[in-house]
């Protein structure tokens, strides 16, 4: 059973589209999605199944960080414990290109935070899809770059994302090519921050050298 294919607007996506995308992604079903860096697979944060079928996709273990895609920073406390300072360092950067590593709350399932550090990716995406998409779901979705295992480049165009993954996937998202570059990753786990891998994010926007 291959992927449904929704093509959306950039700017101004169909609701309806989003709605159906967002109904595949609720029964459990993992998806491609353009974001703010570059597409990405997305699955339920609830279902074990789907969590085990994107790390398959993926390629990855257990040990690779997930991210969990936020609408804003209100669902935050729910699934990251955070300090002032650093809750103010979030507000000022997000929406945007990066990702922050924060030690996760209780919420967060065992399977899908880092198994040793008990951590969690977060980030506030940019962009009417991703957005529009996580507000009809009313929850953040989980995340992982759509890098084909073995490689290093994310995939940035949907046809060949159907052409390469549409027999895994459950749906994939179309809006036409994400900027292909990767977000900025922020350990914020110790305390202060450490910038762990430089993207697009800029790291003078988090009072760091740039």
């Amino acid at each position: 059973m291959s992927a449904l294919f929704f093509e959306v607007h950039p700017q101004n996506p169909q609701p309806r589209l989003l709605k159906q995308a967002a109904q595949i992604i609720h029964a459990g079903g993992v998806a491609a999605i353009p974001t703010d860096s570059s597409y990405a697979l997305v699955c339920h944060l609830d279902d074990k199944a789907a969590v085990d079928a994107l790390r398959r996709v993926r390629g990855v273990d257990d040990k690779h960080h997930l991210t969990l895609l936020c609408r804003d920073l209100s669902e935050l406390a729910s699934y990251a414990m955070v300090d002032n300072k650093q809750y103010r360092l979030l507000k000022s950067v997000t929406p945007g290109p990066y990702t922050f590593i924060l030690p996760a709350t209780k919420e967060v399932p065992r399977r899908v935070s880092h198994p040793s550090r008990r951590t969690i990716g977060l980030r506030v995406p940019e962009g009417p899809v991703t957005q529009q998409l996580l507000d009809i779901l009313g929850q953040p979705l989980l995340a992982t770059t759509l890098i084909p295992p073995g490689e290093t480049e994310a995939l940035n165009d949907s046809d060949e994302i159907r052409e390469r993954f549409g027999h895994a996937l459950q749906a994939i998202v179309c809006a036409g090519a994400c900027p292909l570059e990767p977000t900025t990753v922020v350990d914020l786990s110790q305390g202060e921050p450490t910038v762990l891998r430089r993207g697009r994010g800029s790291l003078a926007a988090l009072g760091l050298d740039d």
